[in-house]
């Protein structure tokens, strides 16, 4: 079958993979000259199998007004005057609850064990080079409340499989010695050893060379897709700024960019960006091992080989900074043309909100973790991530015969990919999916 993928992000290349593997005949088209150029290009860098609770849940009712007017939140919302902003709000209002919070988590949490078990087997397999490193994950509470509420999550998702523990501020420190200043500000801990962390980037374009060069996989990048034609219900081929494309089934991949290809008469794809912030700084010796998050500013830190990434935050109507990102080739260097994190000329109101976002990041890093990296080198990035409401990608078939989806991964794209890939793959090929696809369908 000519299988025809929509974006090589993080979430394209894991379809490509999982459809070549089958056998199939595989193009990949992105805009972009490289792999990974958006969303996928400084993520976090954490691969949070077991930390998949989503963003809609019911302590956002209470924060609310925290999100509107606390510059400092580590979520916040920015109206704007666009019915699609609205109409994703109301839907991840509604979704707020307890038993939706619950039955979300719990599919996702299945979702992710898959991607970790294939994740696991793709890197065994292919020797992919991205400073992959399963050192587990420490997730810190200040808060004695806050810590309470975490340990009752952590019963929950240990009865649906999970394997973590609680443990004490000094347990805290034993585990990642990094943390030594900050034993008499945490309540506690909860780690999962289970949890890895690697540079997505790096990820997408050591697997973009082997899909090239061992399975025969064809990638058109550098080439704008400018529309989807369709007739009588079926796509018909895609049209793009280096020609016309056919295929037997064509799966979109693409992120929030992507939308207004998708805006056809019988598609309302269900995303909205939340923008999010990244640094990523040289690594001193004292940097942590194990990858951590400090939930009292939601700020997550994992060490890459020789650089230490910090990210953070989720803006929700801040449509991020216009960095130079797109065109690096060096899956470990970021362009040099691209601003400090102090210094970044301001363009416009978006650009201003989130400059303020990361010089914020920066000052907490600092604090958290003073001896960590050489944070006079931080090197800025924002990205959108295509979210759903629920918090739940979208994947699988559309009303349109031959278009399918893969999208809507939010802050879990790295972790999800391997696992929505595979779904995708076996439903094509008629196999029996090792998660039901329904809780993800459109």
């Amino acid at each position: 079958m000519k299988v025809c993928l929509l974006g090589a992000g993080v979430t394209g290349i894991t379809t490509a993979y999982a459809f070549a593997r089958d056998g199939h005949d595989v193009t990949v088209i992105d805009r972009h000259a490289h792999p990974a150029a958006e969303t996928s290009f400084a993520n976090g860098g954490q691969l949070s199998y077991s930390y998949v609770a989503p963003l809609a849940d019911p302590s956002v009712l209470r924060k609310l007004p925290a999100l509107l007017f606390d510059r400092a939140s580590p979520l916040r919302f920015r109206a704007r005057l666009d019915p699609s902003q609205w109409r994703w709000c109301l839907a991840f209002l509604a979704a707020c609850t307890r038993a939706k919070s619950r039955q979300t988590t719990t599919e996702l949490l299945g979702l992710g064990a898959y991607s970790r078990a294939l994740i696991g087997e793709l890197v065994e397999r292919e020797r992919l080079s991205f400073d992959y490193a399963r050192s587990g994950k420490l997730v810190l509470y200040r808060d004695a409340q806050a810590f309470a509420s975490a340990r009752a999550q952590m019963a929950f998702q240990n009865r649906l499989g999970c394997d973590q523990r609680a443990v004490t501020p000094r347990e805290c420190v034993s585990i990642e010695p990094a943390l030594a200043a900050q034993t008499n500000r945490l309540a506690g801990g909860i780690f999962t050893e289970s949890e890895a962390s690697g540079d997505c980037h790096a990820f997408c374009v050591s697997l973009a060379d082997t899909l090239r060069d061992t399975y025969g996989v064809t990638f058109r990048l550098d080439t704008t897709i400018e529309s989807i034609r369709t007739r009588h219900d079926s796509v018909a081929r895609i049209e793009t700024s280096r020609g016309v494309f056919e295929a037997d089934l064509y799966i979109s991949c693409l992120g929030v960019g992507g939308l207004p290809l998708m805006d056809l008469p019988k598609l309302r794809v269900p995303l909205y960006p939340l923008t999010g912030y990244s640094l990523t700084v040289p690594a001193f010796t004292s940097a942590p091992r194990v990858s951590i998050t400090d939930t009292h500013h939601k700020v997550v830190y994992a060490t890459l080989g020789e650089r230490l990434r910090i990210a953070g935050m989720v803006d929700i109507g801040v449509r991020g900074m216009p960095f130079a990102h797109a065109h690096v080739a060096d899956a470990h260097v970021a362009d040099a043309h691209v601003a400090d994190a102090r210094t970044a000329v301001v363009h416009d109101a978006d650009t201003r909100a989130a400059q303020a976002r990361l010089r914020l990041l920066l000052s907490q890093a600092e604090a958290f973790l003073p001896g960590a990296g050489a944070y006079s080198q931080a090197i800025p990035w924002s990205g959108m991530r295509p979210a759903t409401p629920s918090g739940k990608p979208v994947i699988g078939p559309t009303p349109y015969h031959k278009l399918w989806l893969n999208t809507g991964h939010g802050a879990l794209g790295f972790t999800l990919a391997a696992g929505t890939a595979a779904l995708l793959a076996d439903m094509a090929a008629g196999r029996t999916p090792a998660c039901d696809p329904t809780a993800f369908a459109l």
